[in-house]
Order: C-alpha cells, then sequence, then structure tokens
C-alpha cells in the first residue's frame, strides 16, 4: 500500500499539544471524572465558568453516545461545554451534537515557526494588576451578564496557575501604569511545549503596539525556557488569526467546541 499523502499527514506537533492541553485540564481542575473518550472537569468556586466545567475529550468516543455522555457529567449546571481535540473525531461527533441542541466552533491549532523574537516590553504581572481591566474588557465582550458571573471568569485565571510547570501571566503597561494587553504563558520543559492563550487588549488602547510586546515577551521567554513548540489556538472565524500569522504563526490542524445553555 503507498503512503498516504504527506498533505494529508497529522502535523507531528499536534500530538504533543494536544497531550498537553488535556494534561493541562486535568491539573487545573479541582476535580476530575474520568468519561468514555475522555474526563470532565470541575471546580465549584467558579461554576459559572465553561472552562472549568466542562468535558474534554481527548481520544476516541461513540459520537451517538456523546450527548447523554455528556448530560450526565454536566447535567447539575446550566450551560455545557464540550471540547473535543482530535479533528477527525469532532467532526464524527458534529452531527449528534447538533441534533442535541449544541452549537459547534471550531478552533485553529497555530504552531509559531522560525526563531523567537528577541523580546517585547512587557512583564509579569499578578491577578490584581490584570483584575480591572480583565473585568471591563469582560463586561465589553458579555454586556448582560451579572457581576457573579464576571467575577468568577476573572478570578479563574489564578486556578491556572496549577495547568503547568511554569505559568506567567504577561502584561504591557502604558505610560501611567496601567495594563493594557495581557496573555498567559504556559510552560512544559520536559515535552518542550509552550502555549499563549487568552492574548487581549484594552478597548482604548487597541493598535498601539500593546498585543505585538506581549506576544513577543511570551514567544521570547517560551523560547528561553526550552520550548520549542510554541502554539496557540484562535477562532477560525475570526479576524485574529489574520493577525498571528503575520506574525510567524501556521495552522496545523483545528480542536472543536460544543456549547449549550
Amino acid at each position: 500500500m503507498p503512503d498516504p499523502d504527506p498533505a494529508l499527514r497529522p502535523d507531528p506537533a499536534l500530538q504533543p499539544i494536544n497531550a498537553f492541553l488535556a494534561a493541562f485540564a486535568r491539573r487545573q481542575a479541582a476535580r476530575t471524572v474520568d468519561l468514555p473518550g475522555g474526563f470532565a472537569v470541575y471546580n465549584d468556586a467558579f461554576a459559572h465558568s465553561r472552562a472549568n466545567n466542562q468535558v474534554v475529550i481527548d481520544t476516541a468516543v461513540d459520537p451517538e453516545a456523546l450527548p447523554a455522555v455528556t448530560e450526565e457529567a454536566l447535567g447539575h449546571l446550566p450551560h455545557r461545554l464540550v471540547s473535543v481535540l482530535d479533528d477527525e473525531v469532532a467532526r464524527a461527533c458534529a452531527e449528534p451534537m447538533l441534533r442535541a441542541g449544541y452549537t459547534h466552533s471550531t478552533y485553529l491549532v497555530m504552531l509559531h515557526e522560525g526563531p523567537a523574537p528577541a523580546g517585547g516590553a512587557a512583564e509579569e504581572v499578578d491577578l490584581d494588576a490584570l483584575r480591572i481591566p480583565l473585568t471591563r474588557r469582560w463586561r465589553g465582550f458579555l454586556p448582560d451578564v451579572g457581576d457573579e458571573v464576571l467575577r468568577h471568569l476573572v478570578d479563574r485565571r489564578e486556578t491556572r496557575r496549577r495547568g503547568a510547570d511554569a505559568v506567567h501571566f504577561i502584561g504591557a503597561r502604558t505610560e501611567s501604569g496601567e495594563v493594557a494587553s495581557w496573555a498567559d504563558l504556559y510552560l512544559d520543559p520536559v515535552t518542550g511545549v509552550a502555549q499563549i492563550e487568552d492574548l487581549i487588549t484594552s478597548q482604548a488602547h487597541l493598535g498601539r503596539g500593546y498585543a505585538d510586546a506581549v506576544l513577543s515577551t511570551a514567544l521570547r521567554w517560551a523560547a528561553d525556557g526550552a520550548c520549542g513548540t510554541r502554539f496557540l489556538t484562535a477562532d477560525a472565524t475570526d479576524w485574529p488569526r489574520h493577525w498571528y500569522a503575520r506574525r510567524g504563526f501556521r495552522v496545523i490542524g483545528h480542536s472543536h467546541c460544543f456549547e449549550r445553555g
């Protein structure tokens, strides 16, 4: 049998990246429950956070059974989130999940290619420095939610410190000291994998280079931390994917989310 077309083969970086994502979800959770094809993560302290209370599918699963598996795992919550890391598995699950009332979102797994930048004018920040700009930005994204929901979405960030061997909150400040743009950086030097997550800029400071400073700093720190596989995920339908592509990121795969409620 001839070898498959190399263009159709999964990128070899996808396997360690998906393993990293699954391990991160487990490590940051307050508790986990194994399920067919994956596991559920829970944190009752942040019940409004879907990312902290979700099902993660990281191996093969019966697509027709997934809605029932999810209902059993998350039935006590008003919302449902299922993250499926493998593209082929997710596409098989799409029809049963859509029939069950879920929406389907696709995310691009983007790998940074080429040398890391020399660095950027950003620095380590703590959650207190992020709380006000992050709350303001979430209020812009979700204008109709209550204060408790916003608090959960902001304070949940602290649980991410458990997700990887090294976790950094990186921020670029204005001349007055306000954090204008920020992101998380997760490092696993043992496997050489680093993820940049939640790169956000305050509405008032868009287009002034702050995000570039954060991204350049994150890439430099990842390289200095012995992480040659530097990746992020981006919404397949939103404009930031083009911004990342211009900064050396290439699409190597897809992950998927199914949501309801």
